[in-house]
């Protein structure tokens, strides 16, 4: 194998690359798929930062399992964002920079990843003094995506 088919390889393993949408309908559907993921998470974290802000009491059993299905769903991340739908008109809030460095979208899901077990841990631990702080790691992880790569 030469040096480009291995770079070629080597790069397609890694999972870092994005792949462009083939037609209006491919790039709608991505964007339909990328969006329902994302108002997934926003379901999931809403009862989180409730409680991060003291606007409802914590709820570990909730708080357990948003926590995992957060890390559930940050699993999918990748899969469902890989799709770069620029070039055609489709409706969205995604930056053009989400493709072009998809290796660090990618660090900032395993980011949510990592911040969901953490909350899981925690409430597994049951360390009352670490909620807010862990459930703020989760908001955080998501906020850092955000700034980055959702055009307001």
């Amino acid at each position: 194998m030469g040096l480009g088919a291995s770079l070629v390889s080597l790069i397609a393993a890694s999972g870092v690359y994005a792949n462009e949408a083939t037609s209006e309908r491919h790039a709608a559907a991505a964007t339909q798929y990328r969006q329902a993921l994302f108002q997934l998470v926003r379901s999931n974290m809403g009862p989180l930062g409730g409680m991060a802000k003291g606007a409802i009491p914590f709820d570990e059993s909730v708080m357990k399992t948003n926590a995992v299905r957060l890390e559930q769903l940050a699993d999918m991340m990748s899969d469902y964002l890989v799709t770069d739908t620029r070039k055609f008109n489709v409706e969205t809030s995604a930056k053009d920079e989400m493709w072009e460095d998809f290796s660090d979208v990618e660090a900032k899901i395993e980011a949510m990843r990592a911040a969901a077990q953490n909350l899981a841990s925690v409430v597994e631990a049951g360390d009352t003094d670490g909620y807010r702080a862990a459930i703020g790691k989760v908001g955080g992880s998501c906020k850092s995506c955000h700034d980055a790569y959702k055009a307001d």
